[in-house]
């Protein structure tokens, strides 16, 4: 049997652990780092991501002359969340993510923004607005992000991960670190009711052989439980959004399947708030998957029509950048789970986009000339890729012409073309009128398009059926899952808490297998750029309280 020994294990390698690496070795730690992937996916799903982080009061808001500042932040985040006033108790479910999220607002300048740029991350100049909330007397969060906080990095996720990575091989101390991928944990060593290690078995060349890896201080960094064969995402699906759908995709991590959230909870750490997911309501299948049901997340094109299986339109419309949550909710309520979104190529061109790295080259790869292209005329390398290789998408001349590709798609009869007419031709109807228009879809594109930031990406006023924007395009949206936003209860040390609310000796979880921050800061709904930025901070706090 192999053996580790180390003064920290640090278990998984995704952004979480990465930053927690890098922090031990500024403290002069001896850190152990094990992975269950290969090396080629050190950095795990934030290495994917398209990288946006949320952060307050940034030199970037205040040049845009945005006011914003922790309290609003914080207003925002517990109203999203739907955070309730008793969550400032001890004992509350909520207490220790209610925390969570406070020091977090009032710390992002600090330890996010800057701590980031000092390690040389840059960001797109204008931070977006998502999540803006859908407004009084609506479904869903009334309230929202109240200013635009959602900063991009310049180079996606791919470039955040490559700088940090940098940053710890070329660290001083790098000699105190050791790195082994292709190591499954698969339990924890205790030793007199404390943590003191993990064993698995590592796969190698020489096939696979047990290990031991011995430590006074454990750290669980091995992300979420929405990913996998995700019989934990269906397990734990939300009561909101009813049954599983049949289609459902998979936007996390092939080993994000929880076994280590089981381990913990072997040693009697908590488990709280694992209902609550953030997953998006625009998946398609990827034509290049590297893991079982791999999907891609769509921006969902705003000026399209969400309709549903019948290809009726989903009522009150849906429009993102609102409430995502809300998105999954409506969509699943919809016969058989899935919709369609039903544009022309201008709306596509000009709206449509995947998020994460690899399907943003002029973001990834810090082209300025391409990302502006890409702006002005729309990414047309990006639509070409989409109807040249998914599976999920049908074009047409005619709504006679989609309707038949669409059932053709799906294998059923369902949409019917005078179903489409007719709701194409009311929508077109409401774009003619202008600012007079009293349709939803409509009112909300004009408030997203107050918004610079939006207004470069969204159509002001675009009809469905226009000869010089086509062909029509349909696609088939499935809910793809993505973040675990509960996980392992901790306190603001990062430490795991049992089930009387005591630290575990040597037990610590970090990022998204911390569900970001003690087992649930975000509470039932993420503002966006939470989830990236909680495995950096999370991270930072377990490092300082090691030291």
């Amino acid at each position: 049997m192999q053996r580790h020994d180390s003064e920290v294990l640090i278990i998984g390698g995704g952004l979480a652990g990465i930053v927690c690496a890098l922090q031990l070795l500024d403290r002069g730690r001896r850190v152990l780092l094990l992975d269950r992937d290969a090396h080629t996916n050190f950095g795990g799903l934030a290495k994917e991501s398209f990288g946006g982080l949320l952060m307050v009061d940034t030199p970037l808001q205040r040049k845009q002359k945005l006011r914003d500042s922790p309290e609003l932040a914080l207003q925002d985040w517990l109203a999203f969340g739907a955070f309730d006033t008793a969550s400032t108790q001890p004992g509350h479910p909520y207490y220790w993510p209610r925390q969570w999220a406070e020091h977090y607002v009032n710390d992002s300048l600090e330890h996010l923004y800057h701590w980031l740029k000092a390690r040389g991350v840059g960001f797109l100049p204008l931070p977006l607005w998502v999540e803006r909330g859908m407004g009084p007397g609506t479904r869903g969060a009334a309230r929202g992000n109240s200013v635009p906080r959602w900063h991009v990095v310049w180079g996606t996720g791919q470039g955040l991960v490559a700088a940090l990575l940098g940053q710890l091989e070329r660290h001083p101390q790098r000699d105190r670190l050791a790195l082994c991928f292709g190591h499954k944990v698969e339990g924890l060593l205790t030793t007199e009711g404390a943590v003191t290690g993990c064993h698995g078995v590592a796969e190698g060349e020489a096939g696979v052989q047990p290990f031991e890896a011995h430590a006074p201080q454990v750290v669980i960094a091995a992300g979420g439980i929405n990913g996998g064969d995700l019989s934990l995402a269906r397990q734990y699906w939300h009561a909101d959004w009813g049954q599983p759908p049949a289609s459902l995709l998979n936007g996390s991590h092939q080993f994000a399947d929880g076994t280590l959230h089981h381990a913990t909870q072997g040693v009697g750490a908590q488990l709280t708030h694992l209902q609550n997911q953030w997953n998006y309501a625009a998946g398609i299948a990827h034509w290049r998957p590297r893991k079982p049901r791999h999907g891609l997340s769509l921006v969902p094109p705003k000026s399209a029509l969400w309709l549903n299986a019948r290809g009726e339109r989903i009522l009150p419309p849906l429009v993102s950048g609102f409430d995502t949550r809300d998105l999954v909710t409506q969509v699943c309520a919809q016969p058989q789970g899935y919709s369609w979104q039903l544009m022309n190529r201008q709306i596509a061109l000009k709206e449509l986009a995947i998020s994460g790295a690899e399907f943003n080259p002029s973001i990834r790869d810090k082209r300025k000339l391409g990302f502006v292209l890409d702006i002005l005329r729309g990414n047309r390398w990006l639509l070409n890729e989409v109807l040249t290789h998914s599976s999920d998408v049908v074009t047409a001349r005619t709504l006679d012409e989609l309707a038949d590709k669409m059932n053709a798609l799906q294998g059923t009869p369902d949409v019917r073309a005078d179903t489409l007419r007719a709701v194409v031709h009311h929508y077109d109807a409401e774009v003619a009128k202008g600012s007079a228009s009293q349709d939803a879809q409509r009112q909300r594109i004009a408030q997203l398009r107050e918004w610079k930031g939006d207004r470069l990406r969204t159509c002001k006023a675009a009809r469905i059926i226009d000869e010089k924007a086509m062909p029509l395009i349909a696609i088939r949206e499935h809910i793809i899952s993505r973040k675990s936003l509960g996980g392992i209860q901790t306190n603001l040390d990062s430490r795991a808490l049992d089930a009387g609310g005591q630290p575990i000796t040597g037990l610590y979880a970090i990022g998204e297998a911390a569900g970001f921050g003690g087992g649930g800061m975000n509470g039932l709904r993420g503002l966006e750029g939470s989830f990236l930025g909680g495995c950096i901070y999370s991270a930072q706090r377990a490092a300082r309280a090691m030291a």
